[in-house]
């Protein structure tokens, strides 16, 4: 019979699993296969599923930029795995301390280092959309209150404090600063996001539990298995619509024929010739003594699916778009637009 402590909170293991920790290898064992099946997928829907052209764009492509647009376009995704592993693990810790120790996900929450959890939060501070800060905020909070039950017993009163006072005086805060942008997301219909700004305020108590012992795991597993299975189909969508190849722009001059521009996504420059994956999957060899210019095209930028600021701040915008300098296009090259250029 195995025990694990940690301050006020002792967890028996009642009925020992044999196969707890060859679920583990299993998992650790397949957890790096999900990026390379990712890019290899993102290969795929790229090459519009002909294998030639798949081959062809692993030969040429850089696999160092396919890695730094899955973690640029992923890079909320380990943020929000961290803490909701955290704040339900805790949750399930403080409703039944002495029979958690059979559940993965106590024992993950039980033994994740403080320091990875500030980390998270803060990289999620800088990536979340502003629509997601109050629900970090009161995952936050959460956090600290189910770390004080688990590590402290103080006095009552403290202990109402942490896991009630704090949460409420840090909702009222996030309510008076997203209050216009409430307002406003419900004026214009918007009330996925009216309910992102206005509900996890209400709700910050709520997750510091405890939760009675029958629904604990009701309250704590399905969520995670839920979120668990919905994970990969969310981040592939996102990532197979990720850019790895750069669009560009050729002006073409043939003997005999008109400058024609050839866009699409540029595979590789070589000795002889320059390669074009065009949009529509094809892939155009062009001999390097017709090629006459070319530009880089900036992606088309997609218009914004809700209209609602806060305070002057985009509910779509994140602080690292914010802060991050961009780069202003203030006129479009004719090229990317399938014009040659004017010349005098």
């Amino acid at each position: 019979m195995n025990e694990i402590q940690t301050g006020a909170v002792a967890k028996e293991r009642v009925l020992p699993r044999q196969n707890y920790r060859a679920e583990l290898n299993w998992l650790l064992a397949m957890l790096p296969g999900f990026p390379l099946l990712l890019l290899v997928l993102r290969l795929w829907y790229l090459s519009r599923q002909d294998l030639p052209t798949m081959l062809l764009l692993v030969q040429y492509i850089n696999p160092l930029g396919m890695i730094g647009a899955l973690f640029i376009t992923l890079s909320w995704t380990i943020p929000a795995i961290i803490l909701v592993v955290r704040v339900l693990g805790g949750i399930l810790l403080v409703s039944v301390p002495e029979r958690t120790a059979t559940s993965f996900l106590a024992v993950a929450a039980l033994r994740m280092p403080g320091w990875v959890v500030v980390i998270a939060a803060g990289v999620a501070a800088f990536t979340w959309q502003l629509r997601m800060l109050p629900l970090l905020m009161m995952m936050v909070v959460a956090i600290l209150g189910l770390t004080a039950v688990q590590s402290v017993q103080g006095e009552r009163w403290l202990m109402r404090w942490i896991t009630i006072g704090v949460p409420v005086l840090t909702g009222l805060l996030v309510w008076i600063f997203f209050w216009p942008g409430v307002v406003a997301a419900l004026r214009a219909g918007e009330y996925n996001t009216a309910a992102l700004l206005g509900v996890p305020p209400l709700i910050g108590p709520l997750l510091t539990g405890p939760v009675p012992e029958r629904w604990a795991r009701i309250a704590t597993h399905w969520p995670a298995v839920a979120a668990a299975f919905a994970m990969p189909f969310v981040v592939g969508i996102v990532f197979l619509r990720a850019p790895v190849l750069p669009n560009s722009a050729i002006e073409v001059a043939t003997d005999g024929e008109p400058v024609r521009v050839i866009r699409g996504q540029l595979i590789s420059v070589d000795d002889t010739s320059t390669s074009m994956l065009e949009p529509t999957g094809e892939v155009t060899f062009v001999p390097n003594g017709e090629v006459r210019s070319k530009t880089l095209c900036p992606e088309p930028v997609r218009p914004p699916d809700s209209s609602v600021a806060v305070r002057g701040w985009p509910v779509e915008a994140s602080a690292l778009q914010w802060i991050a300098p961009t780069r202003k296009v203030t006129e479009i090259d004719p090229r990317c637009l399938g014009r040659p250029m004017s010349r005098g």
